[in-house]
């Protein structure tokens, strides 16, 4: 077994209410790690088919990301895990400021952000010729202010340790039909060089994992039968996957990577 070096270390996750998402599967990462961890989450309502939510597909997503992390929350407890969850949105500064107040109040520091949380349009209207002002405004609210927002705090609030990771996606760079997600992603990755640089001096590594197509619930077979073909390696990324690669980023060993994008994608969108 590797020792990331992790053991009491306050994680901090954003956008894990999702059983089966990054979040929640990073979580489970830490802890296994002996990590103390915070889940942030908000609750995400869209309508699907209750009926639909026994198989993975979009019903499925779109149910967990509509309710709280009790799930999450039962498996961290049969982990024995030392852990906070809290509801708030990132994209308020007055939330943010709270998260972190809950979390020195409890644990006196914050060793790693991990930026998961994501929005995005699902309804078809993320493209140049049927995009909204809504549908901008609301993805780059979560996906970058509410990113920046929680760095600037974990900036203030670090101890003598500090890891930020923030998740991207492979292709945001090129994401036609998802234009505004894509550059929002795009600008994730900008962020995480230029912040990089400024605060190594703090001793600070900042960096970004882009995932490939990652079964998190939302992929159903049809989807993954046209997708599959695309991935080099032959299979759907999984969450833990992803988490693995967070561990990596966030341990001792990693003390040196900073200011990198690195693609967990099998191949997919180099």
């Amino acid at each position: 077994m590797v020792n990331y070096g992790l053991k009491d270390k306050v994680a901090i996750i954003t956008g894990a209410n999702n059983p089966q998402g990054i979040g929640a599967t990073t979580a489970f990462a830490f802890a296994r790690e002996g990590a103390k961890v915070v889940l942030v989450y908000k609750k995400i309502f869209r309508q699907f088919d209750e009926n639909k939510t026994d198989k993975n597909g979009a019903d499925r997503y779109f149910k967990a990301n509509a309710e709280n992390a009790d799930i999450v929350e039962n498996k961290l407890q049969e982990m024995n895990a030392d852990y906070i969850v809290l509801e708030n949105d990132i994209t308020k500064e007055d939330d943010v400021k709270k998260i972190y107040s809950i979390v020195m109040e409890k644990y006196g520091k914050a060793d790693v952000l991990v930026n998961n949380a994501a929005d995005g349009d699902m309804d078809g209207f993320d493209t140049i010729e049927k995009i909204t002002q809504k549908v901008i405004d609301d993805t780059f609210a979560v996906n970058v202010r509410g990113s920046i927002l929680m760095t600037r705090e974990f900036v203030k609030h670090h101890g003598d340790y500090g890891r930020i990771i923030n998740i991207s996606t492979d292709s945001s760079q090129i994401f036609a039909g998802q234009i505004t997600y894509g550059a929002s992603k795009a600008t994730l990755e900008a962020l995480t060089r230029s912040i990089a640089l400024e605060v190594a001096k703090y001793g600070i590594t900042v960096n970004c994992v882009a995932p490939g197509p990652t079964q998190t619930g939302w992929i159903d077979d049809e989807l993954e039968k046209s997708v599959i073909p695309i991935i080099p390696m032959g299979k759907l990324i999984q969450p833990e996957d992803i988490a693995e690669t967070i561990l990596f980023l966030a341990s001792k060993q990693a003390k040196m990577v900073t200011g990198q994008v690195i693609k967990v994608s099998g191949g997919h969108a180099l």
